[in-house]
């Protein structure tokens, strides 16, 4: 799902690279056995109005602006791959073309199958470019009650941006990356420094800005310990 997660912010949001305001979230709610669904939403409603300007063109700064049309073609792309995906279950897909929020959620079984979506794109892209990135995104430690967000920051991340022209960098300028983690017990702690855990302390959530997370100066990475 990552290629495809790439290629569907890249065709919504790089694309229309003179709207620098844009959210991703992931959520993932998680039972005690493991298993749990997902929720991932890219969001640019705070921009609408310059995306539907935008979406009257053909190209904006090199790049092909998508239609609509396009769009639909790159959520249909990740629902198959779910679709092909052990374990997943129950995927669905939002689309809002009035406040350009887009989303796709499913079921999964266990962390197992939640890891299983991207670990052979990520292996592929290692392979391919040489990086590091984990393979395994999560991990759930059921008898000891832990809840992990794996991630291992590769400079790739800052050499990859570096590239960009200097208008396609600001896409990213005003751009963040939240994590909202609900668990069925409550949380003990979280490892993040940055991570908030809420008044009912039955979840997470983590939001870096964009820049920093390029940067390498803050990360996702979160070790959530719940109460036995």
């Amino acid at each position: 799902m990552l290629k495809r997660t790439i290629k569907f912010c890249c065709l919504v949001v790089v694309a229309l690279s003179t709207s620098s305001c844009f959210d991703i979230l992931e959520e993932i709610n998680l039972n005690k056995d493991g298993s749990g669904t997902l929720l991932f939403t890219v969001n640019m409603s705070k921009s609408k109005t310059k995306i539907a300007s935008l979406m009257l063109l053909d190209s904006v700064n090199g790049y092909k602006v998508p239609t609509e049309d396009d769009i639909e073609l790159a959520l249909n792309d990740v629902v198959k791959h779910l679709e092909k995906s052990e374990g997943i279950s129950n995927i669905k897909k939002t689309k809002d073309f009035e406040n350009y929020i887009f989303s796709v959620s499913c079921n999964f079984e266990d962390i197992t199958s939640l890891n299983g979506i991207t670990s052979e794109l990520i292996k592929e892209q290692n392979r391919r470019e040489k990086t590091s990135f984990n393979t395994s995104n999560f991990a759930y430690d059921a008898s000891q009650r832990v809840f992990e967000r794996k991630f291992k920051y590769d400079s790739s991340i800052k050499k990859s941006f570096d590239y960009l022209k200097k208008e396609d960098k600001k896409v990213f300028q005003d751009a963040s990356f939240t994590s909202i983690y609900r668990f069925q017990e409550p949380v003990r702690t979280a490892s993040n420094s940055n991570a908030k855990i809420a008044p009912s302390k039955k979840a997470v959530m983590l939001r870096v800005d964009a820049m920093s997370f390029i940067l390498g100066e803050k990360t996702i990475q979160n070790k959530i310990k719940l109460i036995n």
